[in-house]
């Protein structure tokens, strides 16, 4: 008996609820805030830095944040998935755009790999004789 207790209540500690947020904590009001943005100083005191500056094009400040749901041994689960692009000029916000979950695209990830070009592939035989001499041993500071 107490080891279907101890089955049991290790199945169950298993299958625990958990939520991680990833990436920017936007304010419940995000569309109302940013309609009163107007120029990048603004933009960052409110959200703070961008993740990714467009390098091509209009300059286009991007910020994500999303909800991962743990759920025991069920796969990850995605929500709450928000992306907030900012148009800038100069100092000043052009253009604010907020997407959230039903905005965004479906994007399957495929499970193939891509293939490098000139890719080196070794065995791991291989791979343990190349290592050879690569590092230093431990204490000796360098």
């Amino acid at each position: 008996m107490k080891k279907i207790v101890l089955f049991f209540s290790l199945a169950v500690a298993a299958c625990t609820f958990q939520t991680k947020h990833r990436g920017y904590v936007f304010p419940p009001n995000i569309e109302e805030v940013v309609t009163e943005i107007k120029t990048t100083n603004q933009l960052t005191q409110e959200i703070g830095s961008p993740q990714v500056k467009t390098m091509y094009g209009d300059e286009v400040w991007i910020y994500y944040g999303v909800d991962e749901n743990y759920r025991g041994p069920l796969p990850l689960k995605y929500d709450n998935k928000t992306v907030l692009l900012a148009w800038v000029n100069g100092n000043k916000v052009t253009n604010v755009q907020v997407l959230h979950d039903e905005d965004l695209p479906k994007v399957v990830i495929s499970e193939d790999e891509t293939p490098i070009p000139a890719a080196i592939e070794l065995n791991a035989l291989q791979e343990l004789f190349n290592n050879i001499g690569r590092f230093s041993p431990a204490g000796l500071g360098q």
